[in-house]
């Protein structure tokens, strides 16, 4: 092979791998795992490690697929958005069958390995996920209302969901908690994105709420979604999921995120709707990283 072919290779091994969106990815795989984490008693054994692994491999498999099929649809919008512009479906570069085949071998390759792997149910729900997420939210929900990210955000907070039932066999309602966690960060966490990015959102035609509701009314319901999400990550604590230290967490982290929040409302500029995007990213990531402290040290 030439120097330049493997270079042309290399560039579309790349551009195949950027369609799944790995920083989404990267955050849905950890969630799953605090889920698997938590639906096992005390330190996993060797086999429960490795059941782990399976999971969040097939789980990693089908959103990467679902991700790629996200580009396929949204190709013409992505063309219209300077953040999105430069995938390689919307420039042209990857034709729609070579982004459908991918999203296929990636999607049956997932399920194949939760199915017989892991477990059926498993499979079955993360199905479920791609079909919400692939389907429902972006070709249904997310051109027709300005709620399709709250109604479309079920499937982004599944996660926990699929590694608890890949542990368990089950879907417990310590599951269904780490669900409402992740359903209400959703809102506030894209809305802030979508204030500053609002001309992006007003050229693609989509009815996102700063566009179709306007600024201050997003702010507002920013900073509602605030203070709701911030009861719903009390529920690991009153339950019974966690102890001291997660309280500890999660009140230091939710303070600190309706923060943000209410100098968002307030006081709008598009640098504080940047800080909260970006400290919503770091919300999430410690409140599931101090649940797992707290499995394993409290």
């Amino acid at each position: 092979m030439s120097p330049s072919a493997a270079i042309v290779k290399v560039s579309v091994v790349r551009q195949f791998y950027a369609l799944t969106k790995p920083r989404v990815i990267q955050l849905i795989v950890f969630c799953a795992l605090i889920g698997m984490v938590l639906a096992v008693p005390g330190v996993p054994t060797w086999s429960e490690a490795w059941l782990a692994l399976l999971a969040c491999l097939g789980i990693w498999l089908v959103a990467g697929a679902a991700a790629a099929f996200n580009c396929i649809v949204e190709k013409g919008i992505d063309a219209r958005m300077k953040r999105t512009a430069w995938r390689a479906t919307a420039s042209g570069e990857l034709a729609d069958w070579q982004t459908l085949l991918f999203s296929a071998v990636l999607c049956g390759a997932g399920c194949a390995l939760l199915y017989y792997g892991v477990n059926p149910l498993t499979m079955w729900l993360t199905l479920a996920t791609f079909i919400g997420y692939a389907v429902i939210y972006t070709v249904i929900l997310k051109p027709l209302t300005p709620q399709n990210i709250v109604i479309g955000g079920a499937s982004g907070a599944m996660p926990p969901v699929l590694g608890w039932a890949a542990m368990s066999g089950e879907v417990a309602p310590e599951a269904l908690i780490l669900f409402l966690i992740i359903f209400l960060w959703t809102p506030p966490h894209f809305w802030a994105l979508a204030l500053y990015r609002v001309e992006d959102y007003r050229k693609s035609g989509l009815p996102m709420l700063p566009v179709t509701h306007g600024n201050a009314f997003t702010r507002l319901m920013v900073w509602l979604y605030t203070l709701i999400l911030f009861a719903a990550c009390l529920m690991p604590y009153i339950y019974g999921m966690s102890s001291w230290l997660y309280l500890t967490a999660t009140l230091l982290l939710n303070t600190g995120f309706c923060l943000y929040a209410y100098h968002l409302w307030r006081d709008y500029s598009d640098e504080l709707a940047r800080k909260t995007f970006r400290f919503s990213l770091l919300h999430l990531s410690l409140l599931f990283a101090a649940l797992l402290l707290d499995h394993y040290f409290c």
